[in-house]
């Protein structure tokens, strides 16, 4: 029987043979003495890459956001951000627990927030409303279906901020850079802190990245020791993390031109389920389905899997190791698949 077509998620990629030919000959040392020198080259190389003075390696985005939080937030304090983002939704309510702050959740619908209501819920400190202490974005947008932001709406966003710090969370930053053309650094330039993932569309077994300026940075490495994220011999996973930097990122249009189909073969199956195919522009497909369940369970006796990451919410992910084959094979499913959208 075929190997199932993984869409779950980009999580599940697997290294290449030449990541894993790093690993095994990574030269190595311990991380938490800050002694590793291909942990050290990998975050030059991110810095590097995002144009900023400093980076950090983590075992993971969600320890790279709730670091974020850790150092650029007061306890009792607000985080603006979009209700949707992963950040909100999608880490077990681990700011309040690790930062002590609460959200002020914004519509988001379209994957960004909106600059005024920014400023609006700066100026409600004022009127016995918590002080916000930092704005978060993600770029690209999971549940909003991968979308970039728009460049001049994160300048103006940038400006309505203020002093206000702005954390990117850009797990998939770099398919906001393949999608739009616009540099990673472009992108990260109007921000305080940048995280991206390296472990989702760029292949790398573990881990993430978090880029700013050097003293917070340092800062971040302190908050990393407290969360438990200090590493030892980590050059065995950051070999592979520089090769994700070097080598998988100019193929990520491949995945953006499958998800492009299977955008097409969902809103053919079910045209009022509110999904535009002309907005999908990166590798993550999301659509309403009445009866997500049912739907899951058809595509997986199929052989291809899914995910639903909200009631009635589905969500089909491009990735490496999802081939032209492994998409029609997925075609072919989601046009015999029950009923259920929503009109």
């Amino acid at each position: 029987m075929p190997e199932a077509v993984d869409l779950r998620s980009d999580t599940v990629t697997r290294p290449t043979p030449a990541m894993r030919r790093a690993m095994a000959q990574a030269e190595v040392g311990d991380d938490d003495y800050g002694e590793d020198p291909t942990v050290r080259r990998l975050e030059q190389a991110f810095a590097a890459r995002l144009g900023k003075q400093a980076a950090l390696f983590v075992p993971s985005g969600v320890m790279a956001n709730q670091i974020a939080l850790r150092v650029l937030t007061v306890p009792g304090s607000a985080v603006v951000a979009g209700r949707r983002q992963h950040v909100v939704a999608y880490e077990s309510g681990a700011a309040a627990m690790n930062a002590g702050i609460q959200f002020i959740g914004l519509d988001d619908e379209d994957g960004m927030v909106r600059p005024d209501d920014v400023v609006w819920a700066r100026l409600a400190a004022a009127h016995h409303q918590p002080a916000v202490s930092l704005v978060c974005i993600e770029n690209t947008h999971m549940a909003a279906g991968g979308r970039p932001w728009c460049l001049e709406r994160l300048r103006a966003l940038a400006e309505a901020a203020g002093p206000v710090p702005i954390h990117m969370d850009g797990a998939r930053l770099f398919n906001a850079e393949a999608a739009t053309g616009i540099a990673a650094s472009v992108w990260a330039a109007p921000v305080t802190t940048v995280m991206c993932c390296l472990s989702k569309a760029l292949c790398a077994p573990v881990g993430s990245m978090l880029a700013g300026d050097a003293a917070l940075i340092e800062e971040a490495r302190s908050a990393r020791k407290r969360l438990g994220g200090g590493m030892r011999q980590a050059g065995v996973l950051a070999a592979p993390g520089l090769l994700a930097l070097t080598e998988m990122v100019s193929r990520l249009p491949e995945d953006h031109a499958r998800a492009a189909r299977l955008a097409e073969a969902v809103a053919l199956r079910w045209p009022a389920c509110g999904l535009d195919p002309s907005s999908v522009q990166t590798n993550i497909v999301t659509f309403a389905h009445s009866d997500s369940a049912a739907l899951l369970a058809h595509l997986e006796s199929a052989g291809v899997l899914a995910h639903a990451i909200a009631p009635d919410v589905v969500r089909l992910v491009t990735h490496h190791d999802v081939d032209d084959a492994g998409i029609e094979r997925a075609v072919e499913a989601i046009a015999t698949a029950p009923d259920g959208e929503k009109v």
